[in-house]
């Protein structure tokens, strides 16, 4: 009977952690799409398409994934994890019309953390573009350098599309495949 009861702990404790994983990490599944077509919901349509890509190349990764790299000279699926990160802020803050000071600092941060701060920095600006009818006015900025939005989506929104096939051919290679059930096409896990 005790080991009925702890099961029965562990299980809800586990369901109870699956619905908090969900509303902390954005981009289980894509909100409905817009009726119009406007710049801005064209624009975060395709960042909602990048924060699902992400959340499920990075869905259940663990360790052995995160160290795994093909050769000696490449990134380690961590690595680039943590760059994808970095994309992620030169996303949003051009959104939040902030600059780009060059400080990536995510050394103390865990997987989950960056894992989490990535699908966030997605969100808001997605977020902020869907409601924008002149995206033009979110430069990126490095320094006294200002480049257009059309930077953005050659650039890093492009970038971190790339990386996150990247990250599920390294998962498949460390043997922890992408799940299936996840439709890159509709937006929507599959039953």
């Amino acid at each position: 009977m005790k080991n009925y009861f702890l099961f029965f702990v562990l299980m809800s404790y586990q369901m109870q952690s699956q619905v908090t994983m969900n509303t902390e990490f954005p981009y289980y599944e894509i909100s409905d799409y817009p009726e119009t077509y406007t710049a801005g919901s064209v624009a975060a349509r395709m960042l909602d398409g990048l924060g699902f890509r992400y959340y499920w190349a990075t869905e259940g990764l663990n360790e052995d994934d995160l160290q795994y790299k093909p050769s000696a000279e490449a990134r380690t699926n961590g690595e680039t994890v943590e760059h994808i990160l970095g994309l992620s802020k030169v996303i949003v803050n051009a959104t939040l019309k902030k600059g780009n000071d060059g400080n990536n600092e995510v050394s103390e941060m865990t997987f989950a953390e960056r894992r989490q701060q990535t699908l966030i920095n997605i969100k808001t600006a997605a977020d902020i573009l869907r409601k924008s009818d002149d995206i033009s006015q979110y430069k990126l900025v490095f320094g006294e350098r200002e480049f257009p939005f059309w930077n953005n989506i050659n650039g890093p929104i492009a970038d971190a599309l790339w990386h996150c096939g990247q990250v599920v051919l390294l998962r498949r290679a460390s043997g922890n495949p992408y799940n299936s059930k996840a439709s890159v096409f509709t937006g929507r896990v599959r039953e």
